[in-house]
């Protein structure tokens, strides 16, 4: 039986595994929500001037965080938060993504 080029070793896709960030100790993982281009009067901005967002949602939370009653904070929360203390993780060249520490998130955005 000859084997189908298919099945050849070498034409295999071979899978990897994702990475998983978990944030530990009071820190959360946090999706910084895209730079804004245009002004609120409507004005476009060039590529290469920004309007520096510091809000994003949490993607994910220590367990320390999780189990702190005081702490009202949640996956997917929007939230403000000071990215001085940030720290980048570095997935791809458009990093979004950082580990912050509680004591840097300054409000969480909750419907009235």
């Amino acid at each position: 039986m000859d084997k189908s080029p298919e099945m050849d070793k070498k034409d295999r896709i071979e899978v990897k595994p994702l990475e998983i960030v978990e944030p530990i100790g009071s820190r959360v993982l946090i999706s910084k929500d895209k730079d804004k281009k245009e002004t609120k009067g409507g004005i476009q901005l060039p590529d290469n001037i920004e309007i520096p967002t510091i809000t994003g949602r949490i993607v994910a939370i220590s367990a320390e965080v999780e189990n702190e009653a005081d702490l009202p904070l949640r996956k997917y929360d929007k939230v403000l938060f000071n990215p001085k203390g940030a720290i980048p993780v570095d997935f791809e060249g458009d990093n979004r993504l950082f580990v912050v520490e509680v004591e840097n998130i300054v409000a969480v955005f909750r419907k009235a």
